[in-house]
């Protein structure tokens, strides 16, 4: 009798595996995609002349940034942790500590969709005017070290900001934050494209093909429920969290395009479909963080504010005169941390409007401004260094011409005779 107990026992938790790293495996491949979406997006933003280059750089974040996470970040960001800083060797074996009912290896690869997302976002804040390698080489460091060190502190059992109770439940903050103010740094030291601010005045340099854009920003929404929800780790006895965090990613997301159209009409007279896709990725960027844990009618609330403020923070980046030619310092820096803060509010169990004080709200300001301030910091330094020695931005003639043609000899569009 024991012994066909055990056997029960050993099947079941077979089939529990089974599922869940199917849920897992397809989880993975969905956040994957979404690299296309970053890809689209960021073309469909730029001119003609410069989109191969964007889809360059996006295949480069996914290459350089995936083999540089799975020998140094993966270690760094999982491995066992006194607090800031870890690394380990062994880190495909073993018990991480998670509860995780699949593989170390397939965690690993859904953990790299995540930080090739990161790198990807400042792939658009540099675009048109970033060298080739000196690029690949701050992808490296990105995912190698500095991503790394973030999922280490809010999702490593370990971690400074896990100990503390920090709520990240997919990455407001470790992924999107994360990036955009890497972002913002980036752009930053690189300066702006030629014409695009002149004598004080902006001048608009329109993307190419905003249908190509459009489309991005479609596989980029839908990529995203495998982002949240993929997050769960484990489908077998998660039936209702998947649910919400489905339910609750759907509404900011139409929230925040709503309110993007909303906004945009009241004050320019007309609906901008350009911010409209920034603000459904706005909203969905900012419930990134709570969805496990606010209800639906905040998820739409703070889709409504993150749709809103998308578009006031382009305009006030741009009167900063800090060039980001696909939004991608509003929608992820500012959002990321706008949604890590919001949980600190709105969330069910320990939120300040829902009688729960200021803990969890502090906690969350706190994790959010380091992880911000950090990689701003870090990629100001790197990419200063960079500048000043290997030189980072292009020559004037090859911006002009376009980086297609002159560094990768092929342009988007052929003109046949």
């Amino acid at each position: 009798m024991e012994e066909i107990t055990t056997a029960a026992i050993d099947n079941h938790q077979e089939l529990i595996q089974s599922i869940d790293t199917v849920w897992v495996a397809l989880c993975g491949a969905i956040i994957f995609l979404m690299e296309g979406g970053f890809a689209l997006l960021e073309a469909g933003f730029v001119r003609s002349k410069n989109a191969m280059s964007i889809m360059g750089k996006v295949m480069i974040d996914i290459a350089f940034g995936g083999l540089a996470f799975y020998t140094v970040g993966f270690g760094i960001a999982y491995g066992a942790s006194n607090g800031w800083f870890a690394f380990d060797y062994g880190i495909m074996e073993g018990d991480l500590g998670l509860g995780l009912t699949v593989s170390n290896k397939l965690f690993w690869f859904i953990q790299l969709g995540f930080a090739i997302a990161s790198i990807s976002i400042v792939s658009g804040a540099v675009a048109e005017r970033m060298k080739v390698w000196p690029y690949v080489l701050f992808v490296v460091i990105f995912c190698a070290f500095m991503y790394p060190l973030a999922a280490n502190w809010v999702w490593n059992p370990n971690g400074w900001l896990a100990q503390r109770g920090f709520n990240d439940f997919a990455g407001s903050a470790a992924v999107h934050a994360m990036g955009g103010f890497a972002a913002l740094a980036a752009a930053i030291v690189l300066g702006p494209r030629i014409g695009k601010y002149v004598n004080g005045e902006l001048i608009a340099i329109p993307g190419h093909n905003l249908p190509l854009a459009a489309i991005g920003g479609f596989i980029l929404w839908f990529g995203w429920f495998g982002f949240n929800p993929g997050s769960t780790l484990a489908a077998v006895g998660n039936w209702e969290l998947i649910g919400t965090v489905v339910v609750n990613t759907f509404l900011a997301s139409a929230a925040g395009g709503i309110a993007t159209m909303i906004y945009t009409y009241f004050k320019y007279g007309q609906i901008d479909v350009t911010m409209v896709i920034n603000g459904v990725l706005a909203g969905l960027v900012a419930i990134t963080a709570g969805c496990n844990v606010v209800d639906t009618n905040s998820a739409i609330i703070i889709g409504l504010i993150a749709g809103t403020i998308v578009d006031i923070a382009v305009v006030e980046i741009d009167n900063l005169e800090i060039d980001d030619p696909v939004g991608a310092i509003a929608v992820h820096g500012v959002n990321g941390l706008f949604g890590t803060i919001a949980v600190g509010l709105f969330a069910t169990d320990g939120g300040l409007f829902f009688g729960g004080g200021f803990s969890l709200l502090l906690t969350q300001t706190i994790g959010v401004v380091v992880i911000g301030a950090f990689s701003f910091a870090i990629t100001y330094i790197i990419l200063s260094i960079m500048k000043k020695t290997i030189g980072i931005r292009v020559s004037r003639e090859e911006e002009s011409a376009g980086i297609d043609a002159v560094s990768f000899g092929v342009e988007a569009y052929t003109i046949f005779e």
